[in-house]
């Protein structure tokens, strides 16, 4: 995906080398001259100003899971009764949960004479429905971090990492925000029934983090080769992880335990409890309902902690400019 927000970089002067020394020639010989001197390659600019906001979609952004607002309505499925099967089933049969709904979904909607195509999935994008404030939420929280900075350059990057489907998400209306997204998806043209291509587990999101923090986000590219923390481009200090529950534990640890943050948000009612466990037991930073509109609580924490991230990211630039002057002392 095109990034959206241009990095402004600036470049350092390049310093003023000594006058060189004027060589003598022979009566016979042209006057002489000054020799040239090598120019000095400009100083690279600071450039860890890129901050992630890192989301999952099912109970964060939105109130339900995604199949459930318009694939299984369609296919004539409850939804309560659907999840049971495919949990029985997965039990049953020692298989993955994730790969088990998504094959149950088709094997249904094949039962029922249904064909749906990629096409369609984007489609039933459109309907699903999302908590308050989440479509203005990014131009919201930019405008803050463009008030708030104290530097040039700053950067702020939206990402989605989800056990969802990719080709339902791209049919929201949020989908053009994210700078890139990572969900489970199906092949659609290999088999009879579209086959999984792509399934993200609770702990297969934590891969996403690091691909997030490497920079490495071409999905054909291994993250497997050591990356010393210092070249990585987006350190975990400037990411901030929301999730809604039990499903996002693992990344929640990852990035606290990695220097980042962690937001757990909850619906409305008794879904509070969860959350508050959550907090309780040291996996998030912060909790509040997902309302995400200005001023709301999610809002004012998750500002506090861009303060913060702010903040690091001046102090971190101010010590990589002395360490510079300090190294040509």
């Amino acid at each position: 995906m095109t990034e959206r927000t241009i990095e402004r970089r600036r470049k350092a002067a390049p310093h003023a080398d000594q006058a060189p020394m004027l060589v003598a020639e022979p009566p016979s010989k042209k006057p002489a001259t000054r020799k040239k001197s090598a120019p000095t390659a400009p100083v690279k600019p600071f450039e860890k100003k890129v901050i992630a906001l890192v989301y999952d979609f099912d109970g964060t952004l939105s109130p339900k899971p995604m199949q459930e607002y318009t694939f299984l309505p369609k296919i004539g499925e409850d939804p309560k009764a659907f999840w049971a099967e495919s949990n029985k089933i997965a039990k049953e049969q020692g298989a993955d949960g994730l790969i088990t709904y998504m094959h149950l979904m088709y094997k249904k909607a094949k039962a029922k004479g249904v064909r749906i195509d990629r096409e369609d999935l984007v489609a039933l994008g459109r309907d699903v429905e999302l908590f308050p404030g989440v479509e203005s939420w990014f131009d919201e929280i930019a405008e803050y971090v463009r008030i708030a900075a104290e530097t040039h350059g700053i950067t702020l990057r939206h990402y989605l990492v989800s056990s969802g489907l990719t080709e339902i998400i791209e049919g929201t209306s949020i989908y053009p925000r994210f700078h890139n997204v990572f969900a489970s998806e199906y092949w659609f043209d290999a088999y009879d029934l579209p086959y999984p291509k792509r399934v993200i587990t609770d702990t297969g999101k934590t891969q996403y983090l690091f691909r997030i923090n490497k920079g490495v986000e071409n999905l054909g590219d291994s993250i497997n080769d050591h990356m010393p923390e210092t070249v990585r481009p987006i350190p975990f200090s400037n990411m901030i992880y929301f999730g809604d529950g039990e499903t996002d534990v693992p990344s929640m640890a990852v990035m606290r335990k990695n220097g980042g943050y962690a937001v757990a948000v909850h619906g409305p009612g008794k879904q509070r409890q969860k959350c508050v466990d959550l907090f309780k037991a040291g996996r998030c930073d912060f909790f509040a309902q997902a309302d995400y509109r200005r001023g709301s609580d999610l809002f004012r924490r998750t500002c506090l902690l861009l303060d913060r991230i702010l903040a690091d990211i001046r102090v971190r630039e101010e010590m990589w400019r002395l360490e510079k002057a300090a190294a040509k002392a």
